[in-house]
């Protein structure tokens, strides 16, 4: 069996308004598709989202191609959402050419920036291939790496022991890596009970581990 990550440009599509709102909104900082179904209308998706979700709730009450939708916060900056609702036939063709013959997805499918969503697939060689020959010419679709070993990102936050990864949250929490900063590390510590010197290091050892990992 074959591992390949690829990268796909719909931007040609007819893209529905709520895919425009959050890979454009400054309410939206990040979003990862953990599951979905395209089998039959309507689709269905379950998304990580990262930013305002009060404001994204609100968007999936008002938008009419939206026909059942649930919130579920993870903290302020985050939730989970459930979404129903009717795609466009062509972008769910698009999809389905990734769920034939013995592909897989590997979920999440991580929305980028630019729009692009970066997917890994699991299957043989020839259904890796034909799939991706499969997609409309206008539709760019980029191979980041094909193999038999793990290919698909490493969670950063794998590497993490847990006094780093609740010093990490506490930071965030309190604004420590805000700009401007909202808190100091004497804040940090004061709020975990711990000394300043103790959180300064398991600070500086969790970015170093998250960056380390990020880019290898």
């Amino acid at each position: 069996m074959k591992r390949a990550r690829i990268t796909i440009h719909p931007q040609s599509l007819d893209t529905p308004a709520l895919y425009e709102y959050l890979t454009d909104s400054p309410d939206v900082e990040s979003v990862r598709t953990v599951n979905w179904n395209v089998a039959d209308p309507p689709a269905g998706f379950l998304l990580h989202v990262r930013g305002d979700h009060e404001a994204l709730a609100t968007v999936l009450a008002d938008d009419p191609e939206v026909t059942a939708h649930e919130v579920v916060p993870i903290d302020d900056r985050s939730c989970y959402c459930l979404i129903e609702g009717r795609a466009p036939a062509e972008s769910r063709a698009l999809w389905e050419h990734f769920t034939r013959g013995s592909l897989m997805t590997v979920p999440p499918v991580e929305w980028n920036d630019d729009g692009s969503s970066t997917v890994t697939l699991v299957g043989t060689e020839a259904d890796v291939q034909a799939a991706v020959a499969a997609v409309p010419g206008d539709i760019r679709v980029d191979v980041e790496r094909v193999g038999r070993g793990r290919i698909d990102r490493p969670d950063a936050g794998d590497a993490l022991t847990d006094r780093q990864r609740e010093a990490l949250a506490t930071a965030v929490d309190l604004g420590y890596y805000d700009t401007p900063r909202g808190a100091t590390i004497a804040d940090v510590a004061a709020a975990l009970g711990r000394s300043r010197s103790t959180v300064g290091e398991h600070l500086q050892r969790a970015e170093a581990t998250v960056i380390t990992r990020l880019f290898e």
